[in-house]
């Protein structure tokens, strides 16, 4: 991700909004490696990981959420 801000910053409308968007950028990127258009294959397990660190902050959102609503 080449942002300024942290992911743990994010609240979760803007985290599902990032998640879609690196979604679309790995479907695109896998598209170019297909048809032999891409340069810089570490890019594709670059967006994995930040795909992952985003579901892990939404994931970490779900749980304080259900966390007060217990209390």
């Amino acid at each position: 991700m080449a942002n300024k801000h942290s992911v743990s910053d994010l609240g979760p409308e803007q985290l599902v909004d990032r998640l879609a968007e690196e979604k679309d950028r790995l479907f695109k990127l896998r598209f170019q490696l297909a048809t032999g258009q891409l340069d810089n294959s570490a890019r594709i397990k670059q967006t994995k990981k930040d795909i992952a660190r985003l579901l892990g902050a939404l994931r970490a959102h779900e749980i304080k959420a259900a966390e007060k609503g217990e209390a």
